[in-house]
């Protein structure tokens, strides 16, 4: 009984890692996904408005910067779904903690995945997994005209 035990503690071990190791680099584009009907779902009303690095603001002020680490839940979802869900949510949590620094926007906004910074003028980045997919963006709460 204990060599049964041991073997199958030994052959969960060694394929542990083979099951969780998959972290697929998305690349999608951000406004379409600012733009989508589920993004307005999701609460994103426009009332702050999302610039990429790269992209165009009229600055008046800056408010100091933000990070917005969120994951989801990979299950039964595809990789763009995920991907989507989880940059809705730090979408989500920038527009909510613009507000309350008196911010309209959040402009030069990168991807900043396990804090390597990756930037686009129209694209964001999302690792997705087997059980989990996250998104982390960093930028700068401003207000603009």
């Amino acid at each position: 009984m204990i060599r049964i035990t041991t073997a199958l503690l030994i052959g969960f071990f060694a394929l542990a890692p083979a099951t969780q190791a998959r972290e697929t680099r998305q690349e999608l584009s951000f406004q379409d996904l600012v733009n989508s009907e589920q993004a307005r779902a999701a609460g994103i009303d426009g009332s702050v408005r999302f610039y990429l690095a790269g992209q165009k603001a009229n600055v008046v002020s800056r408010l100091g910067e933000g990070v917005s680490n969120r994951k989801t839940n990979s299950a039964n979802k595809t990789d763009e779904e995920a991907c989507r869900w989880a940059a809705l949510s730090a979408l989500r949590a920038f527009q909510d903690s613009a507000r309350d620094r008196g911010a309209n926007a959040v402009v030069d906004i990168v991807s900043w995945y396990k804090k390597r910074e990756f930037r686009s003028s129209s694209n964001y980045e999302c690792f997705a997994g087997t059980f989990v997919t996250g998104v982390t963006l960093k930028g700068t709460y401003a207000k603009v005209n």
